[in-house]
């Protein structure tokens, strides 16, 4: 049985991360409560996955491998992939960024709350309208002009970094993460209540 093209595993991932940055958004406006402990280890585990998934393995296939051929295929799609390079390039300082906000939260109070949910509301605005920027302007395109070869290229390597919360295979390093995460978080991406 073939597996997948990597553009319904791009699909896959930002739907997964859709879900995930709008459950983190949920977790950060409802606060705390009365389970400080959890909802703070919860965001950590999302924060984290954000950096660890996405930042390391997505984007990277994007970038050494997509945004090239699609340059070469259609250059009119420079000022597009250039904006979107820019976007990864600023990515892992936003999630490290909005991870010390949430640890100075954590530790310091209420008064560092508004300061992430402001931080975290403009990071999900951005990470989703990049997401649709890709779908929208690369992904058609790349399905068009893309020789077989490439595709299969493309396929390989989505493949082999798919993300465990889109469908990819469970690694036994993660299984605490993710456990977490599909626990603790608020619905469209776990099992929390919202």
């Amino acid at each position: 049985m073939p597996g997948a093209s990597a553009l319904s595993i791009i699909r896959e991932e930002h739907a997964a991360v859709s879900a995930l940055l709008r459950s983190l958004r949920l977790l950060a406006e409802k606060g705390p409560g009365e389970q400080r402990t959890r909802f703070f280890e919860t965001a950590r585990a999302m924060l984290f996955y954000l950096d660890e998934f996405p930042e390391r393995r997505h984007h990277p296939n994007e970038s050494s491998l997509l945004f090239p051929m699609l340059l070469r295929a259609a250059p009119d799609l420079q000022p597009v992939i250039e904006k979107l390079e820019a976007d990864h390039a600023a990515g892992e300082h936003r999630v490290r960024e909005l991870q010390h906000m949430l640890v100075g939260w954590e530790f310091l109070g209420e008064a560092r709350r508004a300061g992430f949910v402001a931080a975290l509301q403009e990071y999900v605005r951005l990470y989703l309208q990049h997401m649709q920027v890709e779908e929208t302007h690369l992904l058609p395109q790349a399905a068009r002009v893309l020789t077989p070869a490439q595709h299969a290229e493309l396929d390989a390597a989505f493949a082999a970094a798919r993300d465990p919360l889109a469908a990819g295979g469970r690694e036994p390093i993660y299984e605490e993460l993710f456990d977490r995460i599909v626990q603790q978080a608020p619905s469209p991406i776990g099992l929390g209540q919202g």
